[in-house]
């Protein structure tokens, strides 16, 4: 398997008169951002574009509601993300491929989430989106599997996948000891959750067949 390949089965699942909802999970630092934007690049090209990318990330809760419920040092874990409003959005994509429908995204440098950010306009026939959670049974986030035609999981080496993520907290603000801790901990608790789901996926995609890395978005 490689790159190529992951661009012919990512286009074959947008038929005519219909859209199709690829996901595209793994843990924290293994590379789902990156392989979703570059999928929608490609398959865009020079031309109008058919494809976008919806982050998970757009249903971060805001800081100032994760103090209100004392969540804010575990921000990323599945209780810090408006799940049910996630599935929703999906829903929405789903059925009302007639208009545009408007998605967050999120503000790496702010850290905070932007509504209204990401624009799905009726041509767009097949969206990209990527998160942690998207194969978790539990709660509101039993709602995202059904709502996607295939999920992807991302699978990288644990010592390349915690350099990278290190680097990222680094990159966005963090010491290199905070950045650490973080990773792991609260980083680690979610990577685990995340790696038990990996059974439920439609397809394994190793790091040989994922595009190197680029530098960290300021926004996304």
């Amino acid at each position: 398997m490689n790159f190529d390949d992951l661009l012919k089965r990512a286009a074959s699942l947008a038929g005519p008169g219909r859209r199709a909802i690829l996901g595209i999970t793994g843990s924290p630092g293994a590379g789902k951002t990156t392989l979703a934007e570059q999928v929608v690049r490609e398959l865009n090209g020079d031309g109008r574009p058919w494809v976008v990318h919806v982050p998970m990330d757009g249903f971060h809760l805001a800081d100032v509601e994760l103090d209100r419920l004392g969540r804010r040092d575990r921000k990323g874990a599945p209780d810090t993300f408006d799940a049910a409003g996630y599935a929703a959005l999906l829903r929405r994509l789903r059925e009302e491929s007639d208009e545009t429908v408007y998605a967050p995204g999120f503000e790496r440098v702010l850290e905070q989430p932007i509504a209204g950010a990401v624009p799905v306009l009726p041509e767009v026939r097949l969206v990209v989106t990527e998160g942690n959670y998207l194969l978790l049974d539990s709660g509101a986030w039993g709602r995202v599997r059904p709502r996607l035609d295939e999920v992807w999981f991302c699978e990288i080496g644990e010592e390349e996948r915690i350099r990278r993520l290190v680097a990222r907290h680094e990159e966005f603000g963090k010491d290199h000891e905070t950045a650490v801790a973080w990773v792991l901990g609260t980083d680690q608790r979610n990577a685990d959750l995340v790696a038990a789901t990996r059974a439920r996926a439609d397809l394994v995609v190793p790091s040989t067949a994922l595009p190197a890395p680029r530098a960290p978005e300021r926004c996304a």
